[in-house]
């Protein structure tokens, strides 16, 4: 395990229900403050993605790939939630409300899975994303601020 405490993410693996869901929290509060510089850095420096039909390496390309999908994507509101874990490996599904630039309006829906190294940085992430076009009135993820309050309603009291 590499000693030097910067480069360690806590909660470490082998992961407890309980840390599992407090490791999904941060990543959602991270994602949510959409700073690709602070989220690239829960990554290994090789880490491998595969988001939607993009295939992306390293933490460089990582805060790349961030800064192109946030300057299309607008208002950007996240929930990530627990699917499963065993060990150094949890599963997520998750929905996010943006719109474009003309004001259109969508909520992604998809599923992640996050594989883990011994300093609880992410090495591997595999993401499948559906988009789904909304009108504004269909809105669910209202709230001030980058971090979704504690008392939000979360993807399954939504029946997401």
């Amino acid at each position: 395990m590499n000693t030097n405490i910067a480069a360690s993410r806590p909660p470490l693996p082998p992961y407890t229900r309980e840390t599992a869901i407090q490791k999904v929290r941060m990543a959602e509060d991270a994602w949510n403050s959409r700073d690709p510089a602070r989220i690239a850095l829960a990554y290994t420096p090789d880490s491998r993605w595969r988001n939607r039909s993009e295939h992306v390496q390293g933490r460089k390309a990582i805060e790349q790939f961030l800064v192109r999908k946030w300057n299309r994507e607008f208002d950007y509101r996240l929930i990530k939630e627990l699917w499963a874990y065993h060990e150094n490996r949890i599963a997520v599904r998750f929905a996010y409300e943006w719109h474009d630039d003309s004001g259109q309006w969508f909520r992604s829906y998809g599923n992640e899975n996050w594989e883990f190294d011994a300093d609880g940085l992410m090495q591997t992430r595999l993401a499948s994303i559906n988009d789904l076009s909304i009108n504004e009135n269909e809105r669910k993820f209202h709230w001030e601020g980058n971090r979704r309050p504690d008392d939000h309603p979360s993807l399954s009291d939504f029946g997401f």
